[in-house]
């Protein structure tokens, strides 16, 4: 039989074991612990030598099989999932890095990845080292004997920057690094991330996977494309586990002890979520891009930043990563901050909310919410402007969105 599509392999995903009651939705096991048979099969499963489930902390069946969708349609070698986007850029960071390390990366950054290196990472010895994605130059010179990553934005929030990925990814493999990519903005069957060089894919599944944003969750994506006998703190390990040896020490280890594992409940509803992915992300990028264009039109909209737009100058490596419409999401500059406060509290339909992805779109100004907390000299180095407003592009309709952006710009 031939290969099956994106669609007909996350659907027909099967289950690793047969339910009792041949249920077509996969239950919910909202249990803590699971019982066993005997000593000796508890003492297997704890040690790791038989696939048993033992606790929820570590594993759970409905969040395994929401990981094992995830696997089927990615072609992955593993997929752990988390509580939030954030958990598991913090537990793939943790995994591959120790003090003394350094993980080359961009100030362009989501504002609690950027807190995230700047701070909290920083005061456990993981130096963040930053430079320009788009200058290859830069990346490569950035690069040295202690690096234990390059990471990135496959598109930054909100600068909308898009970096070269094939060409970072050649860098890495000369260097001997792996390439670990935030793909959140651009959901799995649009970017395949493996086509372009990414070894660890990092993803916050509260976004588009969610549907509606019902839950936080977030996932990390093993390709096993990295040879870690390279790396600094996972080389001797990788001497058993070759390839595999992040997800041996994510799984085994990491993870366990963090405790961000995913819930039940929230892996069943991300199931659910993935199941009309591609449906509500053709309707919602087909209208971001209608929005951006029509937007740019409007008096006292000094500038749209869409990659999916023929000026904007990363259009061209854009639509060669991620197709005519890339992602959901765009930003415009008004005339100043108080035009923007402005347009936010005139808003009748669209909602002043932060998340991206939702079933309804929401609008929020970046520096004085995600951006907050930092000082004006770290938002100048991060190009987050006062007068920028984010955009997340919903299933509404273009036209009422934009009558909406209308009024509110009056």
């Amino acid at each position: 039989m031939k290969k099956k599509s994106f669609n007909t392999e996350l659907l027909h995903t099967e289950y690793s074991k047969p339910d009792v009651y041949n249920s077509l939705s996969f239950p919910v096991y909202n249990s803590a612990a699971f019982e066993f048979e005997s000593a000796e099969q508890m003492e297997l499963a704890f040690t790791g030598r038989i696939n048993e489930h033992t606790y929820s902390r570590i594993t759970n069946p409905t969040v395994q099989y929401f990981e094992d969708r995830v696997k089927a349609i990615t072609g992955a070698f593993s997929v752990t999932a988390l509580n939030s986007g954030m958990a598991a850029i913090t537990n793939t960071i943790i995994t591959v890095a120790k003090a003394g390390c350094n993980i080359v990366t961009s100030r362009h950054l989501f504002g609690n990845t950027y807190s995230l290196f700047t701070s909290t990472l920083a005061d456990f010895g993981i130096e963040a080292r930053f430079c320009d994605l788009t200058d290859l130059k830069q990346v490569e010179n950035s690069i040295d004997e202690k690096t234990a990553a390059v990471f990135l934005e496959i598109i930054t929030n909100p600068q909308m920057e898009v970096a070269d990925l094939k060409r970072i990814s050649e860098i890495c493999t000369s260097q001997k690094v792996p390439l670990i990519a935030d793909t959140t903005i651009i959901p799995f069957g649009i970017f395949k991330a493996k086509e372009f060089g990414v070894d660890i894919e990092v993803v916050s599944s509260t976004k588009y996977i969610s549907g509606g944003a019902t839950g936080l969750g977030g996932l990390i994506v093993d390709y096993a494309t990295f040879d870690w006998s390279k790396s600094e703190k996972l080389g001797v390990l990788a001497k058993s586990f070759g390839n595999a040896t992040f997800t041996v020490k994510l799984r085994k280890e990491i993870h366990r002890n963090l405790g961000a594992y995913m819930t039940p409940q929230v892996a069943y509803m991300q199931t659910l979520g993935l199941e009309t992915l591609t449906l509500r992300y053709r309707q919602s990028t087909a209208t971001c891009k209608t929005l951006a264009q029509k937007t740019a039109k409007l008096p006292g909209v000094e500038s749209v930043n869409y990659t999916g737009l023929e000026n904007n100058p990363y259009f061209e490596i854009g639509t060669k990563q991620f197709g005519e419409n890339p992602g959901a999401m765009f930003t415009f500059d008004l005339t100043s901050r108080e035009a923007a406060f402005s347009f936010l509290n005139k808003l009748k339909l669209v909602k002043r909310a932060t998340n991206l992805f939702d079933n309804k779109t929401l609008a929020i100004h970046p520096a004085s919410t995600i951006f907050g907390t930092f000082t004006q000299n770290q938002r100048d180095k991060m190009n987050i402007s006062d007068k920028t407003i984010r955009i997340s592009v919903g299933l509404e309709d273009a036209d009422d969105i934009f009558q909406d952006f209308k009024q509110a710009l009056m």
